[in-house]
């Protein structure tokens, strides 16, 4: 599995990269919202987590840009990666088009769930351990 991930915080980048590379995964890690989106241009990702707070372009906004793209682009899935406490967090995400939201500090446990989820979600299977 090949993710991207939208962080302009180095350190977050490199412990989620760490964790991802734990299950088997890949990372090219973006440090802001403008060269994610480049970055989705130019190769092919199963799955972009996404930080929203983050200089220039927020996450939110990227999400939107992402969903823009042609197919397949368009619908690859992202989960919100964030720190953000507020009440309409996950209403702001989900008008956003995200597929899911976790919240930072993230643990190994929680990010393999929400992938899970929502890779099973995009599948149409249905996951039998959650």
């Amino acid at each position: 599995m090949r993710v991207l991930y939208i962080e302009d915080n180095a350190m977050n980048r490199q412990v989620v990269g760490d964790m991802l590379q734990i299950s088997g995964a890949s990372m090219v890690g973006a440090p802001d919202a403008e060269s994610g989106l480049r970055a989705v241009d130019e190769e092919a990702f199963d799955l972009v987590l996404m930080d929203i707070r983050m200089p220039g372009m927020d996450g939110l906004t990227a999400i939107g840009h992402l969903r823009q793209k042609d197919e397949p682009v368009s619908s690859v899935p992202v989960i919100v990666v964030t720190a953000d406490t507020s009440a309409d967090l996950r209403e702001r995400c989900e008008i956003a088009r995200a597929d899911d939201v976790i919240m930072k500090p993230v643990s190994l446990q929680q990010l393999l769930s929400s992938i899970g989820r929502v890779m099973a979600q995009k599948s149409g299977t249905r996951m039998l351990i959650d």
